[in-house]
This record gives C-alpha cells, structure tokens and sequence, in this order.
C-alpha cells in the first residue's frame, strides 16, 4: 500500500525526468522534450500545462500507460508513432506506421506551391502524388482554398489522409484517389500543379539510416531502388502530360539527389526552367520545372 500510494503522489514532472533520464542511459537524444511529450499526452494536456500544473499527482492507470510509451521509445520507436500525431506547418497530424512522419523539408515544397498559386491565381487544381499522411495536401488545401487531388497506392495509407482532412476541416476540397503515380489520374486530366514527396532513398542506404527510421516507418514511402530515383524518374516521364499551361512540377528529392533530377527533367525535353531549391538548412531538397508554353515537346 505504501508503494502504491507513493506512485500516485509522483508528480507529473518529477515523472518526466525520470523518464528522461532513463531513455539519456539508453543512448536517446532530447529525452527531456520528450518525455515531457509522451506525458503530456497521457495526461491529455499540452507540454506547457506540465510546468503550469508541475504539482499534478498522477494516477496507476496514467503512470502504466506513461511507462508502456516510454518501452516503446527505448525499441526505438518514433516519437510521433508513440503520441499518434505530428506537427506540420498549422496543422496538427496523425500518425501511424501507415504513413511516413511529415518532415520539415516538406514545408519548403509546400510554399513553393503557395507561391505559385499566388502567381498564377485561377489557373487550375493541384494534385499531391504519394499523398501519405496528407501533409501537402492538405496544407495547401487549407491556406490557400485550392482545391487538391490527393493520391497514394496504399489504402491504409490514404484512410489516414481522410482522417486528417476531418481534421483540418478541408474535406470538401481534398479528393482522395488510389493509384500509383498518375494511374490515379484521367488521362485528359490537367492540374496546375503537380507536387510530389516521392520514396527517394536508394536501398544501398537502407542499413546506414537511423533505426527509427529503419525499423519504424512504412518502407514503401522510403526506398524506390538502387539509386533512390525509380519512381521520381516514372513521374519525370509521365508528369507533363497532365499539366496545364502554365503548370509546375515540384519534387522532394534526397540530398545529393538535384543535380541527377533536374538531368532527368532537362533529357526529357517537356519542361522548362528547371531550378533547385535549398531546404531551411541549406541542403538541395527540392527540384522544380515548369510546362511548357506550347507542346511542341509532345
């Protein structure tokens, strides 16, 4: 009895740096964020209200489900997966070994088509290949009131994608389709822009990526051969045939990737003014090419 009573006087913080501590032993990084994470949501509280309540006793049932979350990250389980969500630009998404976890990288896609839409308002709808989770449709869908084709080849996949657009309360402008690449899409069918995070990771790589990732995520949304580019050069060859005029193809690519992409676009002689853009770290992460003004290229 005393035990018992003990653990349920714990505090809420004292808890997390505990856990901290123990994951810190175990060789993790940022234990103390999170720890304080996996508590919060335990406790159904946002991370801030652990230091506005930093004397909140926590209950047996709170405390085992605060240890089976702190089990699973000692296996090396994402963060994300244990809480079930992510964050992504405004949006607040969730997450399961169905989808890959949304990356800050992905945000620079994201306001490259912002811009474009800017620039070029009325021209037409925006498709995402390889939806995933949603994160660039749905952000696009949300801040600029466009409306959004959203494809993935996984049905598990897109079934969290819809869960998301309940979310974010943009269902009535996000169209979910399966299919791989543009098999999702009529053949007659244009958009002005066609954005795409892609699997890029080449197989050769697999052993050398974070067990996190490795273990974790969906391989499906990472590996796309030997040299990581099988199915961004399948969309390279069959992209231009359902963009309008103007269009944009923007891509996701990996880290030494661009140069080998934006040849891949140059060979194929049906886009334009192919440039890459540098991610917030300075890494080349993302290769975009326009339509061309006629279709002489066809």
């Amino acid at each position: 009895m005393a035990a018992e009573a003990a653990r349920l006087t714990e505090t809420a913080l004292g808890l997390a740096r505990k856990a901290a501590e123990h994951l810190t032993e175990r060789g993790l990084e940022n234990t103390r964020l999170e720890s304080e994470l996996m508590l919060a949501a335990v406790l159904g509280i946002k991370r801030l209200d652990l230091y506005l309540q930093f004397d909140r006793p926590v209950t047996e049932e709170e405390l085992e489900r605060f240890r089976g979350m702190v089990r699973r990250r000692l296996k090396r389980e994402p963060l994300q997966y244990i809480v079930g969500s992510a964050s992504f630009r405004k949006l607040e998404l969730e997450v399961n070994r169905h989808v890959l976890i949304p990356r800050p990288e992905t945000e620079v896609l994201v306001d490259q088509v912002l811009a474009w839409l800017s620039e070029h308002p009325g021209t037409g709808d925006v498709v995402d290949i390889g939806t995933g989770s949603g994160a660039i449709a749905l952000s696009v869908a949300s801040e600029s009131g466009t409306r959004v084709v959203a494809t993935d080849v996984s049905a598990e996949t897109l079934a969290v994608a819809r869960r998301n657009a309940e979310r974010a309360e943009v269902s009535d402008r996000v169209e979910f389709r399966q299919g791989s690449l543009v098999n999702a899409l009529g053949p007659n069918e244009t958009f002005s822009v066609i954005a795409a995070n892609l699997p890029y990771v080449a197989e050769t790589e697999r052993s050398g990526l974070a067990p996190e990732v490795r273990d974790w995520e969906p391989g499906g949304a990472l590996f796309a051969g030997a040299d990581g580019l099988s199915l961004i050069r399948e969309l390279v060859t069959d992209a231009w045939k359902h963009l309008g005029t103007p269009g944009l193809l923007v891509l996701e690519v990996g880290a030494t990737q661009a140069a080998d992409v934006v040849a891949l676009i140059d060979r194929s002689a049906h886009y334009q003014n192919a440039r890459v853009v540098r991610d917030l770290t300075g890494r080349e992460r993302i290769v975009r090419a326009e339509a061309l003004s006629s279709r002489e290229g066809s």
